[in-house]
């Protein structure tokens, strides 16, 4: 046979040793790479929110200063709801009134797990929120509880408008007026800004009423493992002044 001939079997014959190993690298490389994307889509641990009351408030007002300066993080939705699966632990606990256009988890620049927040027309504390607090407190361990208002809140102005004019609104709303009551008759003693002080004052009594709670949130104050604390949101800005802190 030709040598012509021979280096053509050769060529034809099989793979040559610079393929096999080419296979080979590739081969170790698709390896390596299945077991990073598995690594990559393993749902990671959920959230481990383990903040001391203050540390807990600190986290809630530089997330405020995020959206208020329009830095907002990049949450990652699909790998939150991953995480969270498998339970909870929110470092925050808030009050907020119903309006739609207070969202606590917007204003604080939080992630779904971070707040456990109970919303009612008028952010004020009936049984049922009072009982809500008591479980994120008693179970899930959450150090900070925000009772947050905001400015032109129309549920506290149609309860002033109804003390004014001593009418009754239709419905169940009259039972959101009656919780509101007291804050709004104290603010109309004032005088001045009425609805401004009506607010104030009604984040200021809910704040009381949370810290007082027995058995079990005014155990957790008393202890230093809860700090209630009240804001009022700002409309125009989306600032969160805090008030009411003890």
């Amino acid at each position: 046979m030709c040598e012509t001939c021979v280096r053509d079997r050769n060529v034809h014959s099989g793979p040559s040793r610079r393929s096999l190993i080419h296979s080979s690298v590739a081969a170790l490389g698709l390896a390596f790479a299945g077991k990073a994307l598995a690594k990559e889509t393993k749902p990671p641990p959920k959230p481990q929110n383990v903040l001391s009351p203050d540390a807990s408030l600190k986290r809630l007002m530089q997330g405020n200063a995020r959206y208020v300066d329009g830095v907002a993080r990049r949450h990652d939705f699909k790998h939150e709801r991953e995480a969270l699966a498998g339970g909870q632990n929110p470092f925050a606990a808030v009050l907020s009134c119903a309006d739609s256009r207070i969202a606590p988890e917007y204003a604080f620049d939080t992630g779904r797990g971070d707040l456990f927040v109970c919303r009612v027309a008028g952010n004020f504390a009936g049984t049922e929120t009072i009982a809500s607090m008591e479980y994120a407190v008693a179970v899930l361990n959450t150090p900070l509880i925000l009772v947050l208002g905001h400015e032109a809140c129309g549920a506290i102005d149609a309860t002033l408008k109804a003390i004014k004019d001593n009418t009754s609104p239709p419905g169940h709303i009259p039972s959101l007026v009656d919780a509101i009551a007291p804050a709004a008759k104290a603010a109309m003693q004032q005088g001045g800004e009425v609805l401004d002080h009506a607010i104030r004052q009604n984040v200021i009594d809910n704040v009381a009423k949370l810290k007082s709670a027995a058995p079990i949130l005014n155990a957790a104050v008393e202890q230093g493992k809860l700090k209630v604390v009240g804001g009022i949101y700002r409309l125009t800005t989306g600032t969160v002044d805090v008030i009411a802190q003890g």
